[in-house]
């Protein structure tokens, strides 16, 4: 019998938990002060802090993957404005990072309470003041449900948009980003998607690209993600002199 299966057979299931606990806490901390002190170094699938941060953050099943964490790492370092996160998680934290880094703010929109408290509490752990994170339940827009983002506060324009949220369960899905947040979209927006596995995460795609004149494609891997680039305006013809 294995140290391992001798300890589980001893340790009541609740100390074992508390130990698992304590052990990915441990990971966590020391993946994020590895991934502190150079967050561009990790944008890349397969980045072994990324794994470890993955693995500490402990959501399993929920988690975004190291493809969809490393590609939004990937833009958050070279955006030029705000940038808006429909769901929040490990992302939050990554993305906030890099927004605090650069002088960025960053929205963060979450309608579950006691999920929004775990957030909020590693941001203040880690002084991750770029990020302002809006705690609301979901709000019945009709046809779908959405988030209820304070709009008088936000600013105007976002030039990022990292799209996990809302669960695949609430009516619409998380179909309701352009219909609330299309003025807010700034030309050459990018927008990260998650879940391209899913046949209605492709159709909300196919339909947001009509409606922006955007242009998206499939970012391949383990679990894809969908990428989508909302058209700048037409320039104008210079007029004949």
């Amino acid at each position: 019998m294995t140290l391992r299966n001798v300890v589980k057979s001893v340790l009541p299931a609740s100390v074992r938990d508390s130990l698992r606990a304590a052990e990915r806490e441990i990971v966590f901390r020391r993946a994020m002060r590895r991934f502190l002190a150079n967050p561009v170094a990790c944008a890349r699938p397969g980045s072994p802090v990324l794994k470890d941060l993955i693995r500490g953050w402990g959501n399993d099943g929920w988690s975004a993957s190291d493809e969809y964490l490393a590609g939004c790492i990937a833009h958050a370092s070279t955006t030029s404005g705000p940038i808006l996160e429909c769901g929040s998680g490990l992302s939050t934290i990554l993305i906030g990072a890099i927004a605090t880094r650069r002088g960025q703010t960053h929205w963060a929109l979450e309608h579950a309470p006691e999920w929004a408290k775990r957030v909020q509490r590693c941001l203040r752990r880690y002084k991750l003041d770029s990020v302002v994170l809006s705690s609301a339940p979901l709000r019945d827009y009709g046809a779908f449900r959405w988030y209820d983002p304070p709009l008088a506060a936000m600013p105007k324009s976002f030039s990022l948009v990292v799209c996990d949220g809302p669960p695949a369960g609430a009516r619409g899905g998380r179909s309701g980003l352009v219909p609330i947040m299309r003025q807010r979209l700034a030309p050459g927006c990018v927008i990260l998607l998650d879940d391209a596995c899913r046949a209605e995460e492709l159709a909300i795609a196919v339909r947001w690209a009509a409606e922006l004149k955007a242009s998206f494609g499939v970012v391949r891997g383990a679990k894809p993600y969908i990428r989508m680039t909302v058209a700048a305006p037409a320039r104008s013809a210079p007029s004949a002199a």
